[in-house]
């Protein structure tokens, strides 16, 4: 699936990933490819992207929003 994460300043990510966990305001949670569409907001935490190459990057983040369809991910984060 495709990611984006964008913040007011600029954007922190885009590519191709293999998943992405998300510090959810009910919880965290993981999105994968081919989820069912989402939108969810998001509290302050780290996002934590797994690449195709199964590397990991982590991303501090104040709260925020993520959509997710069609195999595409943009998560609005402070």
């Amino acid at each position: 699936m495709y990611l984006e994460i964008i913040t007011p300043d600029k954007k922190l990510f885009s590519g191709e990933v293999k998943s992405v966990k998300l510090p959810g305001t009910d919880g965290s949670f993981g999105i994968l490819n081919n989820h069912a569409p989402i939108i969810a907001s998001l509290k302050k935490g780290t996002v934590k992207v797994t690449s195709d190459k199964n590397t990991t990057e982590n991303f501090e983040i104040n709260g925020g929003v993520i959509e997710m369809l069609n195999n595409k991910a943009i998560l609005l984060a402070e």
